[in-house]
C-alpha cells in the first residue's frame, strides 16, 4: 500500500510550482484483457505531455527536459501490473509523484503552475480507511486498512515486540509467539502498553481515522487502562492477530467493517430524509453542483461509482460525451473537492442507493 492520502500530503501536492506543473491522469485496469492496453495508453498520454511542453512558449528549452526527464523517471517506476483503477503522476521542475488510485480518472494532461488534486481529493474521500491496532502478549502491530485488504504499518515504533523469558527485561526485546492473558497482570506489562498507545497517538495525531483494536479481552482491557489513544477503539476480541499475515487479518476485521458500513449508510440516509422534510435537501448533479458551489452543503452523499460527462452551459450542467467541446468528464469530483472545501461531510454509499435522487444528494445548512 502506498503512502497515504493524507491531508498533510493533499496540502503538500496543493502547493504551488515553478511552471510547468504536469499532472497526467489515466483509468487504470486490475484485470487482464484490459489491462493489456494500459501501457500502449500511458505511452500516448506521454507524447502528448511531451508535444504540450515543446509547443507552450512559456516553458524554456532548460525547465522542458527537466520535467521531462521527470516524467521519464516516474515512468520508469511504475508498476502498472498492480495497478488499481486510475493513476496519476505528478511532474514539475525537479520533482515528480505516481499515485495509484482505487477510484477511476479521466484521461488527461494538464499543464500549469499546481498540480491537478481533485481526484485525489475524491479517491480520499471514498477510500474508507482505518487503523487496526493488534495485540497479544510480546507483540503490538498497527495495519493500516482500505476498501479490501490491510497492510501491516511500520512507524512510530510498530512493531512493538517484547520477551516474555524475563519479566524484568526491557519492553521491546525477542519475539516469542503466543497470546498469554496472565502477562497483562504486572506493571511492566502496563509500561509497555503504554508505549503502544502512545506510539499509536502520534499516528492518529498525523492521520486520523476510525480505529479498531483487537486481541485477548486481558490485553484490551489493560491497553485502554493504560492510555488514551486506544480508549474510544472499537474492540474486536480475538486473539493471534498480532502474529496474523494479512489475509488473516483482512479475514477478521472485514465483517465488523462491513456491519460498520451498513450502520453509516443507514445513518446518511435517514439524515437526508430528514433533510429533505425541513426542505433543506439537494438532488441530482445540477443542483447539488450548485449547491456545492454556494457553500450550502452540509452532508454530500454519492453512490461510489458513479461518474457523470458534463457541460456547463452557463446556467445548468447538462449531460454531454466526453469528446464534446469544454466537457467535464470528472464533475462528480468536482463537487466532492468543492463539497470538502467548504466543510460538507462527504460519504460514498454503495451503488443503486440513490437511486431515487439520481444517484447524487445533499443536505443543506439552511
Amino acid at each position: 500500500m502506498q503512502p497515504a492520502l493524507s491531508p498533510s500530503a493533499l496540502a503538500r501536492l496543493r502547493q504551488p510550482r515553478p511552471y510547468p506543473a504536469v499532472s497526467l491522469l489515466m483509468p487504470t485496469h486490475r484485470r487482464e484483457p484490459d489491462r493489456t492496453q494500459d501501457p500502449v495508453r500511458l505511452r500516448n498520454l506521454l507524447a502528448d505531455a511531451k508535444k504540450q511542453l515543446e509547443a507552450d512558449p512559456a516553458v524554456t528549452r532548460e525547465r522542458r527536459n527537466d520535467v521531462i526527464q521527470q516524467l521519464e523517471r516516474a515512468t520508469a517506476d511504475l508498476d502498472l501490473v498492480h495497478a488499481e483503477d486510475g493513476l496519476v503522476i505528478f511532474a514539475a521542475p525537479g520533482e515528480h509523484e505516481v499515485w495509484y488510485l482505487g477510484r477511476s480518472v479521466p484521461e488527461r494532461v494538464v499543464l500549469s503552475d499546481t498540480y491537478l488534486t481533485r481526484n485525489l481529493v475524491a479517491a480520499r474521500a471514498a477510500e474508507r480507511t482505518f487503523w487496526l491496532l493488534a495485540v497479544s502478549a510480546d507483540r503490538v502491530t498497527l495495519w493500516n486498512g482500505g476498501p479490501d485488504r490491510v497492510v501491516e504499518e511500520r512507524r512510530a515504533g510498530f512493531p512493538l515486540t517484547r520477551s516474555l523469558q524475563d519479566p524484568d527485561a526491557e519492553p521491546r526485546g525477542q519475539q516469542q509467539i503466543g497470546d498469554v492473558p496472565s502477562t497483562f497482570r504486572d506493571e511492566a506489562s502496563r509500561l509497555w502498553l503504554r508505549d503502544a498507545d502512545n506510539a499509536l497517538g502520534r499516528v492518529l495525531d498525523a492521520e486520523p481515522r476510525p480505529l479498531y483494536i483487537t486481541g485477548e479481552t486481558a490485553a484490551l482491557a489493560l491497553l485502554r487502562e493504560a492510555g488514551t489513544a486506544a480508549r474510544n477503539a472499537t474492540a474486536i476480541p480475538h486473539g493471534g492477530l498480532a502474529h496474523g499475515t494479512p489475509e488473516a487479518v483482512w479475514q477478521a476485521i472485514q465483517p465488523v467493517i462491513a456491519a460498520e458500513e451498513e450502520k453509516e449508510v443507514a445513518s446518511v440516509l435517514a439524515d437526508l430524509e430528514k433533510a429533505r422534510g425541513r426542505k433543506e435537501f439537494a438532488a441530482g448533479v445540477d443542483e447539488v453542483w450548485q449547491e456545492a458551489n454556494a457553500g450550502r452543503l452540509r452532508l454530500l452523499a454519492v453512490e461510489e461509482n458513479y461518474r457523470l460527462t458534463v457541460r456547463d452551459d452557463g446556467d445548468h450542467l447538462i449531460p454531454a460525451e466526453s469528446t464534446d467541446l469544454d466537457a467535464r468528464d470528472d464533475i462528480i469530483d468536482e463537487i466532492v473537492e468543492q463539497a470538502l472545501e467548504t466543510g460538507a461531510d462527504v460519504r460514498f454509499v454503495p451503488d443503486g442507493t440513490l437511486d431515487e435522487t439520481q444517484h447524487i444528494a445533499g443536505a443543506l445548512r439552511y
